[in-house]
């Protein structure tokens, strides 16, 4: 699914680039919601979401001098915007529902996240998919949901 979303596979594609940091960016997610699942039932999901907050923070502030800020400085309301809806709630909430789901039923519902990333991207940037993101999304999330229901099945005695 992942070879049908780029255009071309080549390492100098900005695509390819792109997926693999996807790729890198789902493997410490999916660390992160697995550590998480361990404390939930201890801690209150919103001091899980300041305690990851706090360390990210300590962790990459460091590259803003590297990096500098003047890009940033703009769009400083959005980025609270999205810090605060995207991050502080909803990743509060999924941490929340880790106390009820398991990782891998929590983790499926998280999947539907490019689905909804590809309407509003329609609705709101006037992008439209190419038969190509349709295709390989569907494949990616087949192959979740295949694998979770086999999971499943397995762990049934």
């Amino acid at each position: 699914g992942i070879y049908i979303l780029a255009p071309e596979f080549s390492i100098e594609s900005d695509h390819v680039k792109g997926i693999l940091l996807g790729i890198l960016s789902a493997i410490c997610y999916s660390i992160r919601t697995l550590i998480l699942k361990r404390h939930v039932a201890t801690y209150n999901g919103t001091i899980l979401m300041f305690y990851q907050v706090l360390i990210l923070t300590v962790v990459l502030l460091p590259t803003l001098y590297f990096m500098g800020s003047s890009g940033i400085k703009t769009q400083y309301p959005y980025v609270l915007l999205l810090a605060l809806l995207t991050t502080a709630i909803g990743h509060t909430l999924f941490i929340g529902s880790l106390r009820y789901f398991k990782v891998s039923t929590a983790s499926i519902i998280g999947s539907i996240q490019p689905i909804y990333g590809i309407i509003i991207a329609f609705f709101f940037l006037g992008e439209i998919p190419t038969w190509n993101t349709f295709f390989g999304g569907l494949l990616i999330i087949s192959t979740v949901i295949i694998e979770s229901i086999r999971s499943e099945r397995k762990s049934i005695p």
